[in-house]
């Protein structure tokens, strides 16, 4: 489809796919099941490791950029509520075993 404009979010998403099936699926394979051509593909994935020209429509080192803050802080927001988790889980064991005394 000639001229088309795809949304960056698609670009990213259709990258991230591949990225994910890396191994197990062809770029070709991929690049069917969005209704892109495997070359788009190719391009896109070059242009988000930083090879070549980013595709019309947005720098792909500013979308990497943003990408990545957003990813960092979707980890640390992760680490905070697994150290909850902990805690929590910490505090059944420790009633779990109170109340496992008090049955006997």
């Amino acid at each position: 489809m000639a001229g088309r404009k795809y949304t960056s979010e698609f670009r990213a998403d259709a990258v991230a796919l591949w990225r994910a099936s890396v191994g197990r699926r062809t770029m070709k394979d991929v690049a069917v099941d969005l209704g892109i051509t495997r070359e788009t593909l190719r391009l896109w994935v070059r242009a988000a490791d930083g090879g070549g020209q980013a595709p019309a429509g947005g720098s792909g080192a500013e979308e990497h950029q943003e990408e990545l803050a957003r990813l960092r802080a979707e980890n640390a927001r992760l680490l905070k509520a697994e150290k909850e988790w902990q805690l929590e889980r910490e505090i059944l064991r420790r009633a779990a075993q109170y109340f496992a005394k008090e049955m006997k």
